[in-house]
């Protein structure tokens, strides 16, 4: 039994190891050089089996990405981007739009193969060049019917003396054809051929340069508390050509150089006037301006289109604007701040308060008839238990706003018993006066700003 014990054992040394097998040589030719099909667009996508995401999905959609771009976006040298060929960061940025909807859009694509491993996932898709091209024929043979046929409705709305009508017209035929706009092509209208994109872009243009705004006054002078300044703004939207008001106008205002709350949409009365409503001057700039122009997404219906955001931007639109000399309110300020009863030598809160309101524009004066606001600061600290060998305090500080012209207060905040720690009561009321000066810098001046300077 022994001998044949030994002889087994002798046997397996001897025989031969089986190798597992190269995990290389198991994927597909695919994986191994780069597929190519003639008369096909090809791609091939990778995903990780990590647990978090639907990685059939998002290998599908790596390799579709990877098949689009092979499909280049051709811009001719007539075609409306011509016009801003001098930026080719603008091409660029078309034909990036371009191929991104293309993935969203692409249709009829096929899959090839799939391929997987243990923590990775593989696919394969192909599309036909041929019938790519003839869906793509046909989708811009029906926008083109579509753009054209809201050209000529634009034209006869504008014959028609409907301008807002008709630009409206014009920005729904640009929305039907904006995928060609790199294309140069060519219809015929009123008997006269025409490259239906540039007639598009030059007619939205042309409407846009009869519209004439104008702001008055184009300076004023006001406080930063916008409340207190009684000049108003009043926009007037005119066409140049009959003098008109452009009634119904579409208008948008915001800050151009500054900061602050500008109401942004307007639409103008049948005089051609709206009135602009500010609400709040934010930057502590002395000289800001605002600005008023045609809003060019009220008159188009507003579309969320990439391409559409691209070329608004390169319009010449009506605007005008006004200067804002800004006048920086003027501050008076008392303290009374205590320890356990006594005076302070030194008003921390007061001084970080005064601190804070300069760095955002303020001016002081020890004149409190010359000052806009009257700014109050009460604070003392009261000893609490010990424990151990450390000193407890807290400390109520009270903050008061008075707008001294109109006697009254418009704002009041109590910081409530912050509490200090310390060696002694000496050392815990330091500590409670600066966790109160924290407080007031990181949760309270924003809330006090705004109210100040409404």
């Amino acid at each position: 039994m022994k001998r044949l014990l030994t002889l087994l054992i002798l046997l397996a040394g001897c025989s031969p190891k089986v190798q597992p097998p190269d995990p290389e040589s198991l994927k597909p030719a695919w994986l191994k050089t780069e597929p190519y099909q003639d008369g096909y667009y090809t791609g091939i996508g990778h995903s990780t089996k990590d647990g978090n995401t639907n990685y059939i999905q998002a290998a599908k959609k790596s390799a579709l990405d990877d098949l689009i771009s092979d499909i280049k976006v051709n811009v001719s040298s007539t075609s409306v981007l011509s016009q801003f060929e001098a930026d080719k960061k603008f091409t660029e940025q078309y034909e990036q739009i371009i191929k991104t909807t293309t993935a969203d859009e692409i249709e009829e694509f096929e899959l090839v193969d799939a391929w997987e491993d243990a923590s990775n996932y593989w696919v394969y898709y192909r599309l036909s060049i041929a019938r790519y091209k003839q869906i793509k024929e046909e989708q811009k043979r029906n926008a083109t019917l579509l753009a054209t046929d809201y050209l000529q409705k634009a034209r006869q709305a504008e014959k028609d003396g409907e301008r807002l009508q008709s630009v409206s017209f014009y920005f729904q035929a640009f929305r039907s054809i904006e995928k060609y706009l790199g294309e140069a092509i060519r219809v015929t209208i009123d008997n006269k051929e025409v490259l239906l994109v540039n007639e598009i872009y030059a007619s939205i243009q042309s409407v846009l340069d009869k519209i004439n705004v104008r702001v008055d006054p184009t300076e004023i002078e006001l406080n930063r508390r916008v409340n207190q300044s009684s000049q108003t703004v009043i926009v007037k939207a005119t066409y140049k050509d009959t003098g008109k008001p452009a009634a119904d106008m579409p208008l948008y205002a915001a800050f151009e150089k500054g900061a602050g709350d500008v109401f942004p949409n307007y639409k103008a009365d049948e005089k051609g006037n709206a009135k602009i409503l500010l609400n709040k001057i934010s930057s502590k700039d002395l000289e800001q301006t605002v600005v008023v122009k045609v809003d060019i997404d009220g008159l188009s219906g507003t579309s969320g289109s990439p391409v559409y955001k691209l070329i608004a931007g390169t319009l010449n639109v009506p605007r005008a604007q006004v200067t804002l000399k800004v006048q920086r309110p003027v501050v008076f300020m008392t303290a009374d701040e205590k320890s356990f009863g006594q005076n302070k030598t030194t008003f921390q809160i007061s001084n970080k308060l005064k601190n804070l309101l300069a760095n955002n524009g303020f001016e002081f004066t020890e004149d409190k008839r010359g000052a806009d606001l009257w700014f109050d600061v009460k604070a003392d600290s009261e000893k609490g238990s010990i424990s151990g060998s450390i000193y407890i305090t807290y400390l109520t500080s009270v903050i008061r706003v008075t707008a001294i012209k109109e006697g009254k207060e418009i704002y009041a905040a109590t910081l409530d018993r912050i509490k200090g720690y310390g060696l002694d009561y000496d050392k815990s009321s330091i500590d409670a006066y600066n966790k109160s000066v924290e407080t007031l810098e990181k949760e309270r001046m924003n809330e006090l700003l705004n109210t100040v300077l409404q």
